[in-house]
C-alpha cells in the first residue's frame, strides 16, 4: 500500500469536545464552506501542522 493509500485508510476513531461561542463556530464553518472544505478537516490539518511543528520541545 502507497503511502497516500495509508493516510486515507487511516480510521478515525477518537473525538474532542470543543465549547465555542455559536457565532464563531457559525463563521467558521460558513469560511469553510465557502472555501470547499469542512471545519473537521480544518481542525485536523490545524492538529497535525501543531504537532509536528511542536514535537521534541
Amino acid at each position: 500500500m502507497n503511502e497516500k493509500a495509508k493516510k486515507t485508510s487511516r480510521k478515525k476513531n477518537s473525538q474532542l469536545v470543543l465549547r465555542l461561542d455559536q457565532d464563531e463556530r457559525d463563521a467558521f464553518v460558513q469560511l469553510c464552506k465557502d472555501m470547499d472544505t469542512s471545519a473537521a478537516r480544518e481542525i485536523r490539518r490545524f492538529i497535525r501542522r501543531y504537532l509536528k511543528e511542536h514535537a521534541g520541545e
